[in-house]
This record gives structure tokens, sequence and C-alpha cells, in this order.
């Protein structure tokens, strides 16, 4: 059984110190190693949270899980990577930690927001996570097959803020 959280126990934080913004990504990229699972890119998820917008869901002082965006253009900044402790997946933590994130997009004035996963239909662990990034109201905007490797086809999601 999944373990539910409510906003009674679950508080998001914005962090600004990067190294805490180190440790916990790799506190939690670290326990995910089902998508998280290439070492090489997940130091470079961990050494790119440096400076970015972070936001961190708590529950008892425990990060649970966090987000980072990163600016890819004038207009556009991307949820650049997105962890959550695998036991609190589908208890509302991904979603709460998007509306802050969204927030804060909105905010600096940004008018997209991208994320970039892999291909639906490619690896069932992935389609949950296409199906997440839907549910949010992210929109596909194309396929890029080899951007990663041609195991690993990158979908790239859209919506306007």
């Amino acid at each position: 059984m999944k373990n539910q959280i409510t906003n009674r126990n679950l508080r998001l934080k914005r962090i600004t110190c990067d190294t805490d913004r180190v440790n916990i990504t790799r506190s939690i990229l670290e326990s995910l190693p089902d998508w998280f699972g290439i070492p090489e890119a997940t130091e470079a998820y961990i050494s790119g949270s440096k400076g970015q917008p972070f936001f961190c869901a708590f529950k008892d002082e425990k990060p649970m899980g966090f987000l980072y965006l990163k600016e890819t253009g004038k207009h556009t900044v991307e949820l650049a990577v997105m962890g959550v402790l695998q036991e609190y997946h589908r208890t509302g933590i991904g979603k709460a930690l998007f509306c802050a994130a969204q927030e804060e997009a909105k905010r600096q004035g940004y008018a997209f927001i991208q994320v970039k996963t892999v291909q639906m239909g490619r690896y069932e662990i992935y389609n949950a996570t296409n199906q997440f990034y839907l549910s949010l109201g992210f929109k596909e905007l194309e396929v890029f097959p080899t951007l990663w490797d041609e195991w690993n086809p990158c979908q790239i999601y859209i919506m306007a803020l």
C-alpha cells in the first residue's frame, strides 16, 4: 500500500543552498536506479542542480522528492529532473512539486515549460512517467529518436504557461 501524503504532513520548500541541492538530488536519484541507472547521466543531473530553481517535498524533515528547472530559451524553462522516492509515487508529491515549479516559472515570466522523457511504449516504467506528464496538462511536441541513443528515444512535452 502506498504511503498517502496529505497537505498536513507534506512540506514544500524552495532550496537555495547548492550543497543542499546536490545532497538531496544525489540521495533521491541514487534510490531510483530503474529511472536513473546510468551513472554519468545521474552525476550530470546532480551537478546540474546547482544554481537552479529547486523545490523539495519533505515529510518529517526527510526529503521525499524534488525537482529543478533550467532555462532552455528566452521564453522556455525545462523541468530538468524530478525524482520522488518510489514508495511515494502516486501520492501527490510529484504534482505538488510541479505546481510549485509551474508558479515559479510563471513568476519569472516564462511562456512555456517543457520536459523530456523516454518515448511512450518503450518501457513500461516510463509509460507511467509519460502518463504523469500528460495528466499535468503537458502536450506532445516531438520525438527525437537518437537525441540520447536509439534505445531511449526522447519524447519532448510542452505546456503553455
